[in-house]
């Protein structure tokens, strides 16, 4: 068999396209494939599908496909360009490529492979190509499969913000709870990306009054965005973001405290930890601490903090809830603990939302786990050039999307 028929079937070509000639060059490493077609073929106009167009000249094109061996491989064609009665004159669609790639179908597919595996960085390096190149590919692929989702049945969204860069630069996540998939990012975290996520929303055949339920934490912005843009929608706070403001506060009573009670300093995941996930070691040094200093106001706020963990460990009706809630309410406000009073008071201006979790019993921990892929990604590259390069490595990692590709 000869070497141009061999590569012919290797690569999939059917008539009127040709291998006319394969060289190796050992010393620079690379396989060159000549591509040809049949004199006097005829292509269909790429604009309007016309058929038995004829070719009006060529251009010569090349591109860079996948290795053959350890040889980096090239294919040549002079690609034709045809003259359409209704369109003018335009180049023609080669089956081994797109249009205005500088690399295979296969070459891409591999790229897609290996983009959500390793940093674009080394896969350049790899690859030899460069990154920027690499980029291209990604993004067309994921705005390829953006375009096609379908959004109608999003019922349940969480979103939540993560940053980009150190310092102020941030990316808003928007997450389907029933799908657990990320559905849309956007940059920023102020109530415009709640905007955004509406038209992204519309456009993929969903709609605002189809949203019944979206969580995420207290931020005034994200909660003006909901207000607005989704009125009809329930909006439930994230109760681990509700926790976390419970756990700042007690974690200021202990450093106010700390100052004339030394035994505890270095103490701080001791009273953060659930109880159950505390080693043998700190569980002893709580016990010391609970025994011998009771009258601690660390203590005091501790058990404030078990409380109000307590009413939300486990699923009750929305009426009980609201009434534990509130006796806890009453007691943190009656403390004596300015942190903890304060802690009540942000509770309590935020109460629907914070209430709303004993009916939807949503929260974003779908989000948070998001998160840390995003972030393990990122310190993987070492951070991402551009905001838009981090969206499209979101999409690729947690978008779940399918891609239109070879293999």
């Amino acid at each position: 068999m000869k070497d141009t028929i061999l590569f012919q079937i290797a690569l999939g070509l059917t008539h009127p396209w040709v291998v006319e000639s394969v060289s190796l060059d050992t010393a620079e490493k690379q396989l060159n494939i000549q591509l040809n077609f049949h004199r006097g073929s005829k292509f269909t106009c790429p604009e309007c599908g016309a058929e038995g167009q004829k070719v009006h000249d060529t251009i010569e094109k090349t591109w860079r496909h996948l290795n053959f061996f350890q040889y980096e491989t090239y294919l040549t064609a002079r690609v034709p360009r045809v003259t359409c009665n209704s369109c003018g004159i335009h180049v023609v669609n080669v089956p081994w490529a797109r249009q205005g790639s500088g690399f295979t179908l296969l070459f891409e597919a591999f790229v897609m492979h290996l983009a959500p595996l390793m940093p674009v960085k080394a896969m350049s390096r790899e690859l030899k190509e460069h990154d920027t190149r690499l980029w291209r590919v990604i993004k067309h692929y994921t705005e390829q499969a953006l375009e096609e989702l379908d959004l109608s049945e999003v019922r349940r969204v969480g979103f939540d913000e993560t940053s980009s860069k150190r310092g102020h630069d941030y990316v808003s996540v928007f997450v389907d709870l029933d799908s657990s998939k990320v559905i849309f990012a956007t940059e920023g975290k102020d109530s415009s990306t709640v905007s955004r996520f509406k038209g992204f929303l519309e456009a993929h055949g969903g709609s605002a009054e189809n949203i019944e339920h979206m969580c995420c934490d207290m931020s005034p912005a994200f909660i003006k965005g909901v207000r607005e843009y989704f009125p009809e929608t329930k909006l439930t706070f994230d109760k681990f973001h509700i926790v976390k403001v419970i756990n700042d506060a007690l974690d200021q009573v202990r450093r106010e405290e700390r100052k004339d009670n030394p035994e505890l300093s270095r103490t701080r995941y001791i009273w953060l930890k659930n109880p159950e996930n505390l080693t043998v070691k700190q569980r002893k040094s709580l016990e010391a601490l609970k025994i011998s200093r009771s009258n601690l106001k660390t203590v005091r706020a501790w058990h404030i903090k078990l409380n109000f963990q307590d009413i939300f460990n486990r699923f009750r009706p929305a009426e009980e809830g609201e009434s534990l809630l509130k006796k806890w309410y009453f007691w943190a406000t009656h403390s004596r603990l300015t942190p903890m009073k304060e802690a009540a008071y942000t509770i309590k201006r935020h109460w629907d939302g914070v209430v709303q979790w004993f009916r939807s019993h949503i929260n974003n921990g779908i989000l948070e786990g998001t998160n840390s892929l995003i972030q393990a990604a990122k310190a993987r590259a070492r951070g991402y050039r551009t905001k838009k390069n981090l969206i499209a490595m979101i999409y690729l990692i947690a978008g779940k999307l399918h891609f239109n590709l070879p293999m």
